[in-house]
């Protein structure tokens, strides 16, 4: 473990914010840092890079096992297909020819699969080895590949290839968070798009559950975003934010793990009544529970 002190967005002094539990794997606690210029929270102790691997060890996370055992799993996959055709949509508006696209996290492969079959040229990182192999076994068809990270990319691709590269609930796991934009710049066309998906710790939701909302989901989560600590880090890249998209699945998602985190029960009714709140609050303030961030280079 180690200690991170001062912001990498803004240098300035990270402060204590909130205690936070690992719900799924250690059942340690870890805090939750903010840098208050930029608006960002980090989490403290942060596993070193190679002690990361063993934090996703667990059948419960689901997005490495395409699990559909529990309740809980089956609305995952149900929502998670349902959105699929709803990405697909949003990157066809972007590029109409030569479609080149690369998902940074590409867990099971089933947004690849769903962009391939839709025409785009497909490209995966995931670095789990477990959901890499199902990911790769439902490309097999395709002249997809699925590298395990960022430096085996790296290695065999030119720079400026990509026209959009996506990262659905990517980044707030990055270790090494502005060298990794700076990599994915490089790879991306002079006017290509960066897609950035991740949850928003300024939602109603967030405020709710506090230290159980499960979206802080630590320490598997390093960073914890708010809309100005995004716009803030891509500014350092000369990149900018030209548009923001709800997910609004998230805040029911998110409040039926936080509530079982919460009362050690999974209170259907109360999280569902949660997540709509949320949602009717974030109609005026634009502060839902996960936000899509369509980023331009250039």
């Amino acid at each position: 473990m180690k200690e991170l002190r001062t912001s990498p967005i803004s240098n300035t002094e990270l402060k204590p914010f909130l205690s936070c539990k690992d719900y799924t794997v250690s059942h340690k606690k870890f805090t939750l840092l903010i840098d208050e210029e930029a608006a960002l929270l980090v989490t403290s102790p942060r596993p070193k890079d190679d002690e990361l691997a063993s934090y996703y060890d667990s059948e419960d996370y689901i997005s490495h096992t395409d699990a559909k055992k529990t309740f809980i799993d089956k609305l995952y996959q149900w929502v998670k297909h349902y959105s699929l055709k709803k990405k697909l949509k949003l990157i066809n508006s972007f590029v109409a020819n030569q479609k080149s696209l690369l998902d940074v996290g590409a867990g099971t492969g089933d947004f690849l699969s769903v962009c391939n079959a839709g025409g785009w040229q497909v490209t995966g990182i995931e670095p789990n080895e477990k959901a890499r192999n199902i990911a790769i076994d439902k490309l097999r068809a395709s002249t997809a590949v699925i590298y395990k990270n960022i430096e085996e990319l790296t290695q065999n691709a030119t720079p400026n290839t990509y026209d959009v590269i996506t990262l659905w609930h990517v980044l707030e796991h990055i270790p090494n968070l502005t060298a990794y934009i700076t990599s994915l710049k490089k790879l991306l066309k002079p006017q290509g798009t960066l897609i950035v998906a991740v949850p928003n710790y300024k939602s109603y939701d967030a405020a709710y559950y506090k230290e159980y909302w499960a979206a802080y989901d630590v320490p598997r989560h390093l960073w914890h975003f708010s809309k100005k600590a995004i716009k803030k880090l891509f500014q350092q890249q000369n990149m900018k934010v030209a548009k923001i998209v709800p997910m609004k699945f998230d805040s029911f998602y998110v409040s039926m793990l936080s509530e079982k985190y919460k009362t050690g029960t999974s209170n259907y009714f109360r999280a569902f009544y949660t997540g709509w709140r949320s949602n009717v609050k974030a109609m005026a303030n634009k502060e839902y529970s996960s936000l899509i961030y369509i980023i331009k280079n250039g």
